[in-house]
């Protein structure tokens, strides 16, 4: 059940790279977040049941629900349904995503853990995520595609943390979650205010503007 929720975090990860509609990339996002709240469930981590119902119920609740619908919310107000001239093309990334899934395993093998992880796949994920979160930063125009590029890191960020600190899970993943609540409330607000001063959420137009 840990590999099959991998493989579909690859998937996904895939699907971020290659698809130019934000809606659809933002439900592949909350699916995502959805798989990796299960994560914690299927992995049977050393720690008692509540700690880790709790930090499922919390990852699914605000990966799977909360952030979706803040980030549908700037979609609406920002008006804006895909990114049609990205810095690097989709077909380009697809490439860039299967040379960074390379990596990331090769990455994953040389990397010796003190204590065994839950699966070999866990480390070389976590790091694909790393990377496909990092490229959509960079790569990408639209201000809310940054935003899930970022969502993506983190998740990247949570996936190691369940695979290489399984004993520190809880604790340090809720406060990345709260950290991650708060960055994504404000760069909502960032959005809907980018939009309605400049009618476009280009991060690359702003960086023109002059005194």
């Amino acid at each position: 059940m840990v590999d099959f929720i991998l493989i579909l975090v690859v998937l996904t990860n895939f699907w971020l790279l290659g698809t130019s509609r934000l809606g659809s990339s933002i439900r592949v996002v909350a699916l995502q977040g959805v798989l990796l709240g299960l994560l914690p469930l299927a992995a049977h981590l050393h720690a008692t049941p509540m700690r880790v119902m709790a930090l499922a119920a919390g990852s699914i609740l605000l990966k799977g629900m909360v952030f979706p619908r803040l980030l549908f919310r700037a979609l609406r107000e920002a008006d804006v349904t895909r990114e049609a001239e990205p810095f690097v093309g989709y077909v380009l990334s697809l490439l860039i995503g299967v040379m960074a899934l390379g990596l990331s395993f090769w990455m994953g093998g040389r990397l010796r853990m003190e204590s065994p992880v839950v699966s070999a796949m866990i480390l070389p994920v976590a790091f694909f995520s790393l990377m496909a979160g990092f490229f959509l930063i960079v790569a990408r125009k639209k201000a809310v595609h940054q935003v899930l590029g970022f969502l993506v890191f983190e998740n990247g960020v949570y996936t190691f943390g369940i695979g290489a600190m399984q004993e520190a899970t809880l604790l340090v993943e809720l406060g990345i979650l709260l950290d991650v609540f708060v960055g994504v409330f404000v760069m909502g607000i960032a959005i809907f205010h980018i939009s309605r001063e400049f009618d476009h959420t280009e991060t690359d137009r702003l960086s023109s503007l002059k005194d």
